[in-house]
């Protein structure tokens, strides 16, 4: 019978893995982490540190599965606990990508930005959408680059007053319902119209006060924080819809 291979104590083998590398005090150190979940980390939708890391080892070599020694790690990092240096490693370190996986990720993630952009701005003279197509072609101008640190939503945001400068873009309006008590009714009224782009409808009904309209959803927090602090939380807001379309059409969300 032949004998057994065994594996040395000091290598752990992995695979399908995401490799997060880092070179300090002379030295290369890695560490393991699952497909997709560093971005995610980075970005602060993943706030599990066991979702991204497929064990709490720190590695000199991934692929060999070679574990770093701990006088090496005290050395570079001034620290034994090998969940801290994972940390380090995983919010300081570089993600090691192939140049097809590279390639992949960075075309997925300009076309979800400039989804993300066309499904929020409108042209402000025709309050009509422009299509992902166009939106994409003006990023290119811009020489838009995909930021792995950032999420595809807070890059759209930040896209939008660069692609001012060249074309006619808006964030689309949201439209929304706010309802006041008679109590504070009066109290609020001009300060709360004030915070609407467009008032379409203003109600008083046995002294209660409703008022419809269009406002930037860079406001809307603000309106919320305003009628909960006028009206002790009895206020109520209703979102009617995320964007005007073309043609006074509303799509409601």
């Amino acid at each position: 019978m032949a004998g057994r291979i065994k594996t040395p104590t000091n290598v752990k083998l992995l695979t399908n893995v995401a490799v997060v590398r880092m070179k300090k005090n002379g030295k290369r150190f890695e560490i393991a982490c699952y497909k997709n979940k560093v971005v995610n980390w980075r970005n602060g939708t993943e706030k599990n540190i066991d979702e991204v890391l497929q064990t709490q080892n720190v590695f000199t070599n991934v692929s060999k599965g070679q574990l770093a020694k701990r006088d090496e790690l005290l050395a570079a990092f001034q620290m034994e606990d090998q969940l801290d240096i994972c940390k380090e490693i995983l919010n300081k370190g570089d993600l090691q990508v192939s140049d097809k996986e590279r390639q992949v990720q960075s075309e997925s993630g300009f076309k979800e930005v400039a989804n993300l952009i066309a499904g929020m701005c409108v042209n402000p003279d025709t309050k009509r959408p422009y299509s992902p197509a166009v939106i994409e072609k003006a990023l290119q101008e811009h020489h838009f680059s995909l930021k792995s640190n950032r999420s595809a939503k807070q890059q759209a945001l930040e896209c939008i007053p660069k692609l001012r400068e060249t074309m006619k873009i808006d964030r689309a309006k949201m439209r929304l319902r706010v309802s006041v008590p008679a109590k504070e009714a009066k109290a609020i009224h001009t300060k709360l119209v004030e915070k609407f782009n467009e008032v379409e409808v203003e109600e008083w009904e046995q002294g209660e006060l409703e008022v419809v309209g269009l406002i930037e959803p860079g406001n809307y927090r603000d309106i919320s924080d305003f009628l909960q602090k006028e009206t002790k939380n009895k206020g109520q807001m209703e979102l009617l819809s995320l964007k005007v379309m073309n043609e006074g059409e509303i799509e409601i969300s």
